[in-house]
């Protein structure tokens, strides 16, 4: 991936995202683009892992992330953008505590993607509380 070239973008005049694991922008200079559809909880034989448990579905989703980057050649370095969808208010505290352990090992450069977060009512299987898509740029 040395082709890949990410700058991180924080405008003066807006408020400061580096307190919090996102960047505003990416702007990016590469090659292929990989768009990975969201991804629940789900273990290679699609059972949903840690049902009711905000911390082990998160960390799921992450693994699942990562085993699709991988199978390209690709690492969270390339990720560029995050969406999550956490089903109910009151599981964000709980998503939130995992990521500020999970995202400085995802991201050691401190290049945060840029990541929007939506409370929706429900995802595709009633036990799932939380989805992630991601867009990766690659050589």
């Amino acid at each position: 991936m040395a082709n890949l070239q990410k700058a991180v973008i924080q405008p003066e005049n807006i408020y400061e995202s580096t307190s919090y694991p996102f960047s505003q922008a990416i702007r990016v200079r590469a090659g292929e683009m990989l768009f990975i559809a969201g991804q629940p909880a789900m273990d290679v034989d699609a059972n949903t892992v840690g049902i009711g448990d905000m911390e082990a579905q998160t960390r799921q989703v992450y693994k699942n992330l990562g085993i699709i980057l991988e199978s390209v050649g690709a690492s969270f370095s390339n990720v560029i953008e995050l969406t999550t969808f956490i089903v109910g208010r009151e599981n964000l505290p709980a998503h939130l505590e995992v990521i500020s352990e999970l995202y400085p090992t995802l991201f050691p450069d401190g290049k945060y993607p840029a990541d929007t977060v939506a409370i929706v009512d429900g995802l595709y299987l009633e036990e799932f509380l939380l989805e992630v898509k991601a867009l990766a740029i690659l050589d």
